[in-house]
């Protein structure tokens, strides 16, 4: 069996190395018919490749200048272009130093107030007539109005001297940096108007009144004037708690603490204490 075995290994060897030794002429036909065309078309190849190199030759030549007019463009407005940097940063750091955070917020208290006044003396309401028969229409149709009313009439102008105030304080601020009840108060002006903007200005604003009577159809409408009272109010009790926290900030960094009274103001006030009890 074993000798048997071998044979049949013997055999497949003897076999396999038949199939090798006819496949090896085979490919030797095939890398000769290979050889033969790579030569046949190799001085085509050549041809091409010294065209191809002649042509990106006189394309260079010619697109040389208009490649070095480029280049000059592009450092020209890269300079340029570092300049601007460097000024904005100059710029940048030049209005830091002046408009602080705490300046701007007391900018924003500023403009908040002169909205403030300004918005007293600006139309708030109005009464609408035939607001029902103008529905479906184009918005340059609008409804006739009538009893047109500022907001200073509504309140009795009490906002004005609110809105002045604040503005001031809001000067003040920008000059003293650990005023931190000013903020406190500007928060309570802005409190303040909006209350009297919901409490007064708001009835009063959507009341028809005699005009109801008057004319079929009236409804009363809140003009931007109301919507411009609230506004500054907003930004005066925004302004005024920025403002307070800022000022708290400023007391911790600074390291700010009640003075103690000393040993000797002390001593001093126990025997006035002693000579007044006496």
């Amino acid at each position: 069996m074993i000798a048997a075995a071998r044979q049949r290994i013997r055999a497949a060897r003897a076999a396999a190395g038949r199939r090798l030794r006819g496949a090896v002429p085979a490919t030797r036909k095939l890398d000769r018919a290979a050889d033969r065309q790579l030569r046949r078309a190799w001085p085509l190849l050549a041809r091409g490749g010294r065209a191809a190199r002649s042509a990106a030759r006189r394309a260079g030549r010619r697109l040389r200048p208009a490649g070095a007019l480029l280049f000059r463009l592009l450092s020209v407005l890269e300079r340029r272009l570092l300049r601007l940097a460097a000024g904005s940063r100059r710029a940048a750091t030049r209005i830091s130093a002046v408009l602080t955070p705490q300046r701007a917020i007391c900018l924003t208290i500023a403009g908040a107030a002169v909205c403030l006044v300004v918005a007293q003396f600006v139309e708030y309401r109005a009464v609408e007539v035939g607001q029902q028969g103008y529905a479906g229409l184009p918005a340059a149709a609008e409804a006739p109005t009538v009893g047109g009313e500022t907001a200073g009439q509504a309140s009795a102008y009490l906002l004005v001297p609110v809105g002045l105030l604040a503005g001031a304080l809001a000067a003040w601020a920008a000059i003293d940096k650990r005023r931190r009840g000013l903020g406190r108060i500007v928060f309570a002006l802005g409190l303040l108007s909006l209350a009297v903007v919901l409490i007064v200005d708001l009835p009063t604003g959507l009341d028809a009144g005699a005009e109801a009577a008057r004319f079929s159809g009236a409804e009363a409408v809140l003009h931007d004037g109301f919507y411009a009272q609230i506004a500054a109010a907003a930004g005066l009790m925004l302004g005024g708690l920025l403002l307070s926290m800022k000022a708290l900030r400023t007391r911790k960094r600074h390291g700010y603490r009640p003075r103690k009274p000393s040993m000797a103001r002390t001593q001093r006030g126990r025997r006035r204490a002693r000579t007044s009890g006496a």
